[in-house]
């Protein structure tokens, strides 16, 4: 990056009007956002034409899949930091070590889901349904998408050194044309269409696969040709137990953080498996419905957090305000969005997954209970960024790990003894009031400590 780019970089953040310097900042990472979400439902949409008990399987693969994305996610974070801080200090031979080291450690992770998968995922399944049906779906497809998930594992990090350089676009066009792969092999691979065979269950997580594979290759090609700033060699490469270190340290708050969710669900799943397999699957598309208004908020946060970084360091106490304001203000609107949409027409949302009467019957109230809490989610994922931008990251992971593994798990479980499965879904606005309660409480602190010394 040049010297010239990186002054316009900081003008822009301390000169451009606020709202204007937000979507600037934040739409490539909320579109990219958007085609993740994209990414996660495609399958679940012809996986519940196979049969609701291949839609209850994959919802139950889902934790394993977030650990996946949360390992490899957490580590490109590692590798972010350290690989922008070794540009700015013009260290070309401890960027490409740093990039390196990364791809290796994405290598090594691979390896040990592998292994983790051959001992513990029939254990896994087991643990959460009895089902026959269900076990053997969730079997078929785990064990494809666990054992090539080196595709994800390479995509995530190759994507990640793009971001580092500041060529956000081409990890937007990596993404996309692994959505676009997916959503094309989906039907072709599902249900046999053409000369394709018809491999149900294992088709979708083919066609998942090669959607990761595709994205790989493009993401891969634009580090080796439109990358100037970082030379990817096996040549001379020794893994170096500093640079690990450096990006772990960075890297493992970010990995438990997304980690949580994983043990979440998993329980979640648990108690919604003693009323039926149904209710599992009512909550499987939950998420994926909920990822594509939760993703572009994660995308908008993400664009905060620079500009507020920036005003913070610039001492410019009003820019720094407005962003927090401005950007509070559109993840709340994103989220009311979301949440009338949830309200209005759970219906047609449901159908989307072939709904039976029953999923339904279950479907219906939960949606409309669940989306009550997505305002409180906007002003705390918000403040969240917020807490980042000012390097108080524990912040964060202290409000999601009270929320989710002190409220949320216990108030479902609670409330499950209610016999009524309707009651269940309270948890999350329950949750959500206290993840609010605490990040304005946090957000006071810095501002008392922070701000008003500015």
């Amino acid at each position: 990056m040049t010297n010239s780019s990186i002054t316009s970089s900081q003008n822009k953040m301390g000169t451009m009007p606020i709202t204007r310097l937000i979507l600037n900042m934040s739409l490539p990472m909320m579109f990219s956002m958007f085609i993740q979400a994209l990414y996660n439902i495609i399958d679940s949409i012809f996986v519940a034409k196979i049969a609701e008990d291949a839609l209850t399987a994959v919802s139950l693969a889902f934790p394993i899949q977030n650990l996946m994305i949360s390992f490899a996610v957490g580590t490109g974070v590692g590798v972010n930091a350290l690989l922008s801080k070794k540009l700015g200090e013009k260290n070309q031979s401890e960027v490409n070590k740093s990039a390196m080291n990364g791809l290796f450690l994405s290598i090594c992770t691979f390896i040990s889901f592998v292994i983790l998968g051959l001992l513990f995922l029939e254990t896994y399944f087991y643990s959460q349904t009895s089902n026959p049906e269900i076990i053997s779906y969730g079997l078929k497809y785990c064990k494809v998408v666990l054992y090539a998930s080196i595709f994800i594992f390479l995509g995530i990090m190759s994507d990640r050194l793009l971001q580092s350089t500041g060529r956000t676009i081409y990890t937007m066009y990596s993404q996309l044309a692994g959505a676009l792969t997916n959503i094309i092999f989906d039907p072709l691979l599902i249900f046999g269409i053409g000369f394709f065979p018809e491999l149900g269950i294992y088709g979708a997580a083919i066609a998942t696969v090669l959607g990761q594979a595709v994205s790989l290759s493009i993401s891969l090609y634009f580090n080796f040709k439109k990358n100037p700033d970082i030379k990817i060699s096996i040549k001379d490469f020794r893994p170096s137990g500093k640079i690990i270190g450096q990006i772990y340290k960075v890297g493992i708050p970010s990995i438990l953080l997304s980690s949580i969710s994983s043990v979440t669900t998993y329980f979640i799943n648990l108690i919604l498996g003693a009323f039926s397999t149904t209710a599992i699957a009512v909550y499987g598309v939950y998420f994926k419905l909920n990822s594509f208004i939760f993703m572009p908020v994660f995308g908008l946060n993400n664009g905060i957090v620079p500009i507020v970084a920036y005003n913070y360091g610039a001492k410019n106490k009003e820019r720094l305000l407005k962003t927090i304001k401005v950007g509070t203000l559109m993840a709340v609107s994103i989220m009311t969005f979301g949440m009338l949409l949830f309200m209005i027409i759970p219906e047609p949302l449901l159908n989307l997954f072939s709904a039976s009467e029953s999923m339904l019957k279950i479907g219906i109230p939960a949606m409309r209970i669940i989306s009550t809490s997505f305002i409180g989610a906007a002003i705390a994922i918000s403040l969240s960024s917020v807490f980042q931008a000012f390097g108080k990251a524990f912040y964060s992971m202290l409000v999601s790990f009270i929320r989710q593994i002190f409220f949320l798990l216990p108030s479902a479980y609670l409330l499950s003894l209610t016999g009524n499965i309707n009651n269940i879904w309270f948890c999350f606005p329950i949750a959500e009031i206290v993840a609010v309660i605490l990040s304005v409480f946090f957000l006071k602190n810095i501002f008392k400590n922070i701000i008003e010394k500015l």
